[in-house]
């Protein structure tokens, strides 16, 4: 059922075409009639044709017995495209109007050409092309052919069986045109190929080197080459390879390694190729850094620089650069240097290398510090007995100072940053070895400064006794282990100060006021300086003698003594002493009575003044002579109306008297002359009672009135010449 119905559809479709045909057949143009078929390119075959009435339009056909191609062109020549080469077709045209198309033509046959050969164009030298090519189909020869780009000179042509041709002698970097086709064995030539190729360069010369030593760079120009584009600077090293690549005449590069010779060439390149290496030239960068840089101070004040020696180095500067700018330097070929330094210096040193190149890269710069200084004007501003105190200037480098006091067997240390020290719990009397070292953090302690000695002060003298002699001369005994001092006793008190000194072990002091406390001490003194004082002792003196002693003789044989009190006195003793014997008292009193006194005596008056702590002071006084003694039998004889004689008789010795009558009428006196024992008063008034009193008198012309007095009565009766009435004694207080 279903294959009826395909067969019937078949059936209408053909005889659709046959009603078409017919219809065509009616109104279609002419058959055109091909003149000629023709091929120049490889891909299409060109035909001739007369001109068809009417038509308005032609299809060529080309076929080969494989394909068929058709291609509609407006009117003849038309041209057939996208055939193979070396290939024969089959050519045939219709014309087609708005009626339709004709039958197709009489074909007629054409072949196409040889395709154009595929060249590979190279420049293997500045001055020659290489030109290469595939075989071509049906191809027996070719031709190729080569002139300058831009149309100069002359064409060179050459024909060739093989499919490869060289050009010599050619310009270098300069731009060839190339056409080459290949033809067949009826000599008919193919499409031809056409090519540009430009001969690679020349190398460069005239090549310069300019090295910087410190970037460790160089820069390279030379001439610049015909075509060339573009330009590399090849350094090459045993161990390395570095470029650079420019379109100019210049280039630099960088990061050289110091120490190191490079072979450089230089090459020039285009689209072509590179050209052949220029001849090399040598660069010898710097040498490297020195290494194994070691610093060493021996002796102190020298330092000695080595290191190891490097490639390429001609000689070696050494650059010694002090903390406060000073720089200096040596030049040598060896690999040491030896300069001067100096103290407390921090020096920064760097080691080059120097060639003809220039000066090496800076390396590490190593810093040595000295020794800090020894401080040299050590001044001891105080010693004592068991201290000094020391003060320097500060030192270079020095960040600490350390003291040691020496004496043989101990040791005391201080530890400061200021430049002093107090050294303590030091013996006195003691020669010590001190010495000042500084200090740095980097250097150490500098062992080299020079110790001095310092003696301390002498020991502190011990009193062991204070003494006094008959004399009031102080003697000072006191104990002390110093060697070669002087001792110095001092005793101050309210009075003033009194000292003495001495190079033993004791010393005597005189002239201290009496009456005074004082404090005594003794120093010793050396060289080295004054030891502390001793420890006191106190001393009192004697009291002071009482001065304006006074005897007054109150009877015959009673005195009273009277002073005034000394200075710390507290008692006194009174000592009157002749030789018959002495009288004597002792009172807290300014004054005593001493009885018990002869008359007519000469006595030596002594008195002692005794402190509160029994210290007595002997106070000797001129002798004192007491009282005559009082005349005995005294009488009064008249002599005449108005005249008296008093008689008497002395007792001990001789005397002088002073004779005085008393009165109601008056004072009578009368003085006889030395060595008489009687007195005459003349016109003294009878009728009258008299008391009479003979007394003796003192060398000084005191008059003694102690002695008894008598009363007497004058009558104006009777004789003018006998005796006086005696009426008796008269008691007085």
């Amino acid at each position: 059922m279903a294959g009826g119905r395909e067969i019937c559809l078949t059936l209408i479709g053909f005889i659709l075409i046959c009603l078409k045909m017919v219809a065509s057949a009616k109104s279609a143009p002419e058959i055109p009639t091909i003149d000629q078929a023709y091929s120049k390119l490889s891909n299409s075959i060109t035909v001739e044709w007369a001109t068809v009435p009417g038509a308005t339009s032609y299809l060529l056909t080309a076929e080969d017995g494989d394909t068929v191609i058709e291609t509609m062109v407006a009117n003849s020549p038309g041209t057939v495209m996208g055939l193979k080469a070396a290939t024969l077709y089959e050519i045939t045209i219709r014309s087609i109007s708005a009626a339709g198309r004709s039958q197709a033509s009489p074909p007629k046959q054409a072949k196409t050409v040889l395709a154009a050969p595929i060249l590979e164009v190279s420049s293997p030298s500045s001055d020659s092309i290489l030109v290469q090519w595939e075989a071509v189909y049906m191809a027996i020869g070719f031709s190729v052919s080569i002139m300058r780009a831009n149309g100069l000179g002359s064409i060179w042509k050459e024909n060739t069986t093989n499919t490869s041709l060289t050009f010599t002698s050619l310009e270098a970097g300069t731009l060839y045109t190339i056409k080459a086709y290949a033809w067949n064995a009826n000599g008919i030539p193919g499409d031809d190929s056409t090519c540009n190729q430009r001969t690679s360069p020349r190398a460069p010369a005239n090549i310069q080197v300019s090295f910087d030593s410190g970037a460790l760079k160089a820069s390279f120009s030379w001439a610049l080459a015909e075509g060339a584009f573009n330009y590399t600077v090849m350094a090459l090293s045993d161990s390395s390879e570095l470029t650079c690549s420019t379109a100019f005449s210049s280039c630099t590069i960088s990061s050289l390694q110091c120490g190191t010779e490079y072979s450089i060439s230089v090459l020039a390149s285009n689209d072509a190729g590179s050209s052949k290496s220029s001849s090399a030239v040598t660069l010898k960068t710097v040498a490297c850094a020195p290494g194994r840089v070691t610093i060493q101070e021996d002796p102190p004040g020298h330092l000695s620089v080595a290191w190891s020696n490097v490639d390429l180095g001609d000689y070696y500067v050494v650059f010694v650069k002090s903390d406060d700018g000073l720089e200096v330097h040596c030049n040598t070929s060896l690999t040491q240097c030896n300069f001067l330094s100096e103290c407390g210096f921090t020096y920064f040193i760097s080691v080059f290398a120097y060639n003809k190149a220039g000066q090496s890269p800076l390396g590490d710069i190593f810093n040595y510090t000295t020794a800090p200084c020894c401080p040299s004007d050590i001044n001891p501003v105080l010693v004592s007995s068991d201290r000094v105190q020391i003060v320097w200037s500060p030192v270079r480098g020095a960040e600490l100072y350390e003291t040691k006091a020496v004496d043989g067997y101990n040791m005391v240390e201080c530890n400061d940053t200021a430049p002093a020290c107090t050294l303590s719990a030091l013996e006195c009397d003691t020669k010590y070895n001190i010495t000042v070292y500084s200090f740095s953090e980097v250097r150490g302690s500098n062992m080299s400064c020079t110790p001095q000695f310092i003696t301390t002060a002498p020991c502190s003298p011990e009193i062991k006794n204070v003494s006094r002699d008959a004399f009031s001369m102080i003697n000072v005994h006191w104990r002390s282990t110093n060697d070669d001092a002087t001792y110095t006793v001092t005793a101050q008190g309210e009075k003033g100060l009194y000292q003495c000194s001495s190079m033993g072990e004791s010393c005597t002091m005189w002239g201290l006021p009496c009456g005074s406390v004082f404090s005594v001490t003794a120093v010793a003194e050396t060289q080295a300086g004054r030891s502390l004082p001793s420890y006191s002792v106190p001393l009192e003196t004697v009291p002071c003698c009482p001065t304006g002693l006074t005897v007054t003789q109150i009877t015959q044989s009673v005195i009273n003594v009277s002073w005034t009190i000394g200075r710390v006195a507290q008692t006194h003793v009174a000592v009157l002493k002749s030789h018959t014997g002495q009288s004597k008292c002792h009172t807290h009193q300014n004054h005593c009575l001493l009885g018990c006194i002869i008359c007519g005596i000469n006595y030596t008056v002594t008195l002692k003044a005794i402190s509160a702590t029994g210290l007595t002071a002997d106070c000797s006084y001129q002798s004192y002579f007491s009282g005559a003694c009082c005349p005995l039998g005294v009488k009064l004889y008249r002599l005449g109306p108005n005249g008296i004689r008093i008689y008497w008789q002395a007792s001990r010795g001789s005397a002088n008297y002073s004779t005085d009558l008393y009165g109601s009428k008056g004072i009578f006196t009368c003085t006889p002359n030395a060595g008489l024992s009687f007195c005459d008063v003349t016109e003294i008034p009878c009728g009258d009672v008299y008391t009479v009193m003979v007394s003796p008198v003192t060398e000084t012309g005191l008059k003694l009135t102690f002695c008894p007095k008598k009363i007497y009565s004058v009558t104006c009766s009777g004789s003018t010449l006998g005796m006086v009435i005696y009426r008796g004694k008269r008691n007085e207080e």
